[in-house]
């Protein structure tokens, strides 16, 4: 039986609930469909599909409505692909930028200067606060640009995205897997559940608690647009995925929207996905604001049909969570002025979804970051958007580029969601900013693509691009413990540097994760140039404070006398009993698991 003899019906039915009209569409098998936009020149796909059926569509007629739709999944096992390697051999023909191959699509991105705020602000310390690991190249270049490299970690493997290809590999950087994600593969890794020659922004994720990957892509047809997930059935990259070919032209009012630069998180309930929505027809504004999808984890975790609910709003580029804890829902974070952020989250986003919006006072960081020199030329840091979000028992980081006396320079943040945004009766206090920081280069040297992530001990660890007029471009390193000063990160440390410059658009971000197997290590993908075009780079790193973490008795040696003492110690409130709260060995205030594992992950650390 060939692959595409699985493919099952796609189920898609729409109704706009909130007392607003229903609409219904039918069920049909919905065939491959390819009508690609110019490719680069060498690189035509091979296999044409045609489609006669009629599009889809998702109507929601205000801001605040809610649309349901249901999918069913193909199932689609890798290891049955001819070839589980297919060939990455570096593009050195002529190449293209997706965004160029769609529609006009434009959107104002100005934003109020709002309150001077004077909020504290941290710098880079002296002091290097990580330990890099791991290192191995990713995928090269293909005849897309920029990469938009995303990464996944799992208990035992690494998958990695870009445009437009994904590859799997084992933490030794070992490859185990390698296609493009369209269907100029042999077959493409979502060919079969439909993808024609277009898939573009590709992303991925490792779910920590259902124990699975996640990879999404957009595509792009004229008169059609989709939003493409696949998840795996454990924790294993190689073998089965259920695949969802989700129908994304959006109708709001007279108007018909297409889906752009997506984000991707999940929370204990959902997997989430943003989009930027773009006019494709009608009478209407011709940006439409943000969608803002909720997939209901539970039936895609063992191929099931998967309803899905739409709803949305104002603004534009907003960033999903990735989220480690139980919340009260999926959080989203985007620009709000130059001195706030606009902080929201969904409640009840399988049943009744509803959305909250909250803006948080930031340290001003003024307009987008200018365009950073290089011996190659000049990398577009692009207009200040956030890149990631990560969120962790109500503590929720990210980070973006900002203009500081006309250089590219990274900000992070750190926001306390609270009990935010409620559940039932009275609403809680909003998020508030707990610190924040710059990492302020050395004269004239350009940071860019910021991403970050923290820890089970609430370390954050994150990666950047550095370069200057005459410094080519690099992948950088740094973090800081949960003891450094507030907005403090260490010096920050070269993972690679680029034999060779670059110009225009590169990146267009990196990413960083968690590894879940420790829930310490820090693991991320970046890019970095030379003569065969761009690369990308995978690497992992640690956090460690100065001395050795985990000696509480501080004899220099984090050992069994550690160890017995924390326990001895155990549920000790620091706050009432501070005095001797030495076994309090991450500064959280209490004695408990944390400060164990600090002790374990430190075993025979010695001065």
């Amino acid at each position: 039986m060939r692959l595409r003899d699985l493919r099952v019906p796609l189920i898609a039915t729409g109704a706009v609930l909130c007392g607003c009209q229903s609409s219904t569409i039918d069920s049909r098998l919905m065939e491959p469909v390819s009508h690609a936009p110019t490719w680069p020149a060498g690189w035509t796909p091979t296999v044409r599909h045609e489609r006669t059926e009629p599009l889809p569509e998702i109507r929601i007629d205000r801001h605040g409505d809610v649309a349901r739709t249901t999918v069913n999944p193909v199932v689609v096992d890798t290891r049955a692909f001819p070839v589980q390697v297919q060939p990455n051999i570096p593009w050195d023909g002529p190449t293209a930028r997706p965004g160029k191959l769609l529609p006009k699509h434009t959107r104002d991105k100005s934003l109020d200067a709002g309150p001077n705020l004077r909020l504290p602000l941290g710098t880079v310390s002296n002091e290097s606060r990580v330990k890099v690991a791991s290192l191995f190249p990713g995928i090269s270049a293909t005849p897309w640009t920029p990469p938009d490299p995303t990464l996944a970690v799992g208990p035992d493997h690494v998958v990695t995205t870009v445009n437009m290809a994904i590859a799997f590999y084992d933490k030794e950087g070992n490859q185990q897997f390698f296609a493009n994600l369209d269907e100029t593969g042999s077959p493409g890794f979502f060919e079969e559940v439909g993808a024609g020659g277009f898939c573009f922004d590709p992303k991925c994720f490792y779910d920590h608690d259902a124990e699975r990957f996640l990879v999404l892509a957009l595509e792009y047809y004229p008169d059609e647009s989709w939003i493409t997930i696949a998840v795996s059935d454990d924790s294993d990259p190689n073998g089965i995925w259920y695949k969802y070919r989700t129908p994304a032209i959006v109708s709001i009012g007279d108007a018909t929207y297409w889906v752009d630069y997506p984000g991707l998180g999940f929370d204990d309930q959902v997997f989430t996905v943003t989009s930027n929505l773009f006019q494709l027809g009608g009478s209407g504004p011709g940006f439409g604001g943000i969608l803002y999808r909720c997939y209901n984890k539970l039936p895609m975790l063992s191929g099931n049909p998967v309803t899905f609910t739409d709803l949305t709003d104002g603004g534009g580029s907003a960033q999903c969570a990735q989220q480690h804890g139980e919340s009260i829902g999926p959080f989203f974070v985007s620009l709000d002025s130059q001195s706030s952020m606009r902080v929201q989250a969904i409640r009840n986003p399988i049943i009744q979804p509803q959305l909250f919006t909250a803006s948080v006072a930031v340290p001003s960081h003024g307009g987008s970051p200018p365009g950073a020199p290089n011996p190659g030329g000049s990398i577009n840091a692009l207009d200040g958007r956030l890149m990631n979000v990560h969120w962790r028992n109500g503590q929720l980081i990210f980070a973006h580029a900002i203009e500081s006396d006309n250089v590219s320079e990274v900000r992070w943040y750190h926001i306390d969601t609270g009990d935010w945004p409620g559940t039932f009766g009275t609403p809680p206090a909003a998020p508030v900013l707990v610190q924040a920081g710059a990492i302020d280069l050395p004269a004239n040297r350009h940071g860019f693509y910021p991403a970050v992530a923290m820890n089970v001990f609430g370390d954050i660890g994150m990666v950047f691009g550095q370069c200057a007029s005459a410094e080519t471009p690099s992948v950088r390193v740094t973090g800081r413990t949960i003891s450094d000063a507030p907005g403090t990160m260490g010096e920050p440390q070269v993972v690679v540097e680029s034999p060779t410059g670059a110009d225009g658009r590169w990146g267009d971000y990196f990413d960083l994760t968690v590894d879940p197997a420790d829930d310490t290590t820090f693991w991320y993908v970046g890019e970095w140039a030379s003569s065969d075009g761009w690369k990308t780079w995978i690497g992992s790193f640690e956090v460690t404070p100065p001395g050795c973490p985990g000696d509480t008795n501080g004899d220099g040696t984090t050992n069994v006398a550690d160890l017995l003492a924390v326990i001895a110690a155990w549920n000790t409130d620091c706050s009432i009993q501070p005095a001797g709260c030495d076994e309090d060995v991450n500064g959280d205030g209490t004695v408990n698991v944390t400060d164990l594992l600090v002790v374990i992950a430190n075993w025979n650390c010695s001065l």
